[in-house]
């Protein structure tokens, strides 16, 4: 069991949502830390936490990132964090995780499990221990008082439904890995 932290510079947390129902329309958050307990040998026994800072959401549209960040959606002022720290991890197959957590946006927390595979290890003097993962799942908006709802034409401007996709690299820290061996 090592501590972990998650690498900036090989990391990606992305959302995905409809417009209309026609059109995905993707983003992500630029700013995001995690930290982890793993046993790379017995993954089901780690544990990781993230915090997203919700003001570095991008979407590649300056004003509908203003409105993202406003109190109609995110509400960055008053919460300008959300956090995900897990509860469990179940293996699910070769290299496949069932990870479940506490979720927290706009200040509500709901569990929400994760469908992570493990990409790879690599364990390299110069670029450190590190294993990269890929996680998905999806959660409704409104469950996180995300609850703007207008329609046009019988249809949701935003969908409800919002995909989240994450890959990253999380990467041994050396102080751990040190004085666990000596």
């Amino acid at each position: 069991m090592g501590d972990w932290q998650l690498d900036p510079y090989h990391t990606q947390v992305e959302f995905s949502a409809k417009h209309l129902g026609m059109m995905t329309v993707r983003g992500h958050f630029a700013e995001v830390t995690a930290t982890g307990q793993i046993d790379p040998d017995h993954p089901e026994t780690s544990s990781v936490a993230v915090t997203i800072q919700t003001a570095s959401i991008k979407t590649n549209h300056e004003a509908r990132d203003n409105d993202l960040r406003s109190s109609t959606f995110l509400g960055v002022e008053e919460f300008p964090t959300i956090t995900f720290k897990s509860t469990s991890v179940e293996p699910t197959g070769p290299d496949k995780y069932a990870l479940t957590g506490d979720l927290t946006i706009k200040g509500t927390t709901h569990p929400v499990t994760l469908q992570v595979t493990k990409y790879g290890e690599f364990n390299d003097p110069n670029m450190g221990h590190r294993i990269a993962y890929g996680a998905t799942t999806q959660i409704n908006r409104k469950d996180y008082g995300l609850s703007f709802s207008m329609v046009l034409d019988g249809r949701f401007v935003v969908s409800e439904e919002i995909q989240i996709q994450i890959e990253g690299e999380l990467v041994e820290q050396q102080q751990a890995a040190e004085s666990a061996a000596g």
